[in-house]
């Protein structure tokens, strides 16, 4: 009796999505506040801890970006946090259980935030909207969250959705209704869109890039709508304008890229990614206590980043030469009928400790390459389960050179650190 109970429990965890009921009602992490660091960086920015938010994701970059308007009414970018994990492959989410994070235009009222959430804190993306149930399409609970294990949800670590919900939490405080949580598959560059030409969701992505540019022409928060099984966005004569010269210079970039020989592709993912600042710090590391890794899901999904398949004009595939892939190679095999862990665990899951920033740089969001140089003061610091205030995160730095997705490489079982040793690699601005 006891086996079955077990094995119906592990079947849930497998086929629910981030479900995230309340966890502890005494706890206060929901009121700590936006660290010092991010304040000035606002102050910096004509911006008020009280003005309004805007959120973007994109997947294959695992980068979430925080936008906030200004004193001259137009959205500008604030920060940009690194995505400790997401799951499923590029595209959207059409059913309960298939581990996909959603793309679209959701919206995060305050009734949707999560103070007591099991995964430290979060909030609900607003999945489904009118867009995926017109569709038909089911399923729900997919959070922004705490900790860095998804099934189906972004998983920003204990760290940075501290500061992320504190940030939403003025916001909302302050009287925004709601704000607007916009995910996409990646970034909509012309390079993005050339290599994709193929995908069979390539239709859903431009509609989706139609919102992506009238959101960077116009810098104001998309108005959208459904019709016909398609986003549309209400936008005056002038934006629609440059919006379709923006849209006419883009195709021409793809159109060009294309004849110089930019191959199309297919990245398929052993089950989605990580910022590659997680990925190197996780594989350099000799080891890690438990009690400060936590758990990962999935470790074999996110050690070498997604197979990348070359496809001909024709759409048939050819698989490149795998290149060197990282490993965790330190690690130690979690039994194979180890089930996702509960809820209850999942609070001592992975917390990143970005390293304080003594000033926040003044620059424009256009001039702004989100990134970073070095993510971590040492592995043994940067996993943290405690309730303590949040040290300041990551700005914004220039980014180094980082090498092409590598093929993924033969699935491993997960695993989890044994010894306690760290690697440097600290936060620069």
């Amino acid at each position: 009796m006891m086996k079955r109970f077990a094995l119906a429990a592990s079947l849930v965890l497998a086929l629910a999505a981030c479900q995230d009921d309340q966890f502890s009602r005494s706890s206060t992490r929901h009121l700590v506040p936006i660290p010092p660091a991010t304040m000035a960086l606002m102050s910096t920015k004509g911006m008020s801890k009280e003005d309004p938010i805007l959120v973007r994701a994109y997947k294959k970059e695992s980068e979430l970006e925080v936008w906030k308007r200004g004193s001259n009414g137009k959205y500008a970018l604030l920060k940009t946090y690194p995505i400790c994990r997401w799951s499923g492959q590029l595209g959207p989410k059409t059913r309960e259980g298939d581990r996909q994070v959603p793309e679209g235009f959701y919206t995060v009222t305050p009734a949707q935030m999560n103070p007591n959430s099991a995964y430290y804190l979060s909030f609900d993306t607003g999945y489904p909207n009118a867009y995926d149930r017109s569709f038909g399409r089911n399923g729900g609970d997919i959070m922004v969250h705490g900790a860095c294990s998804s099934r189906g949800c972004f998983a920003m670590t204990d760290q940075n959705i501290a500061e992320i919900y504190a940030i939403a939490r003025e916001a909302l405080g302050a009287g925004q209704r709601g704000f607007q949580f916009q995910s996409y598959p990646f970034r909509m560059t012309a390079e993005n869109l050339a290599k994709h030409r193929l995908d069979p969701n390539i239709g859903f992505w431009k509609n989706l890039k139609e919102g992506s540019d009238t959101f960077d022409v116009s810098k104001e928060e998309l108005r959208v709508a459904v019709a016909n099984h398609r986003y549309t966005f209400n936008v005056d004569e002038s934006t629609m304008a440059s919006v379709a010269q923006k849209q006419r210079h883009d195709e021409q970039e793809v159109a060009e890229l294309v004849a110089k020989g930019e191959k199309p592709i297919k990245l398929v993912y052993n089950d989605g990614d990580t910022h590659e600042s997680f990925r190197a710090a996780l594989a350099s590391a000799s080891g890690v206590s438990d009690s400060k890794l936590g758990f990962v899901s999935r470790t074999e999904g996110i050690s070498s980043g997604p197979q990348q398949i070359a496809l001909d004009d024709s759409g048939r595939e050819k698989i490149d030469t795998p290149s060197t892939a990282l490993a965790f190679a330190s690690m130690r095999e979690v039994p194979a009928s180890r089930p996702e862990r509960s809820q209850a665990e999942s609070r001592v899951a992975v917390t990143q400790q970005t390293a304080p920033v003594a000033t926040a740089a003044a620059a424009s969001s256009a001039q702004e390459t989100p990134f970073y140089k070095k993510m971590f003061s040492g592995v043994t610091d940067l996993f943290s389960t405690s309730d303590a205030q949040p040290v300041a995160a990551t700005v914004q730095v220039a980014p180094a050179p980082l090498k092409a997705a590598a093929p993924a490489m033969k699935a491993v079982p997960q695993k989890r650190a044994q010894a306690s040793t760290g690697v440097n690699v600290a936060a620069a601005n």
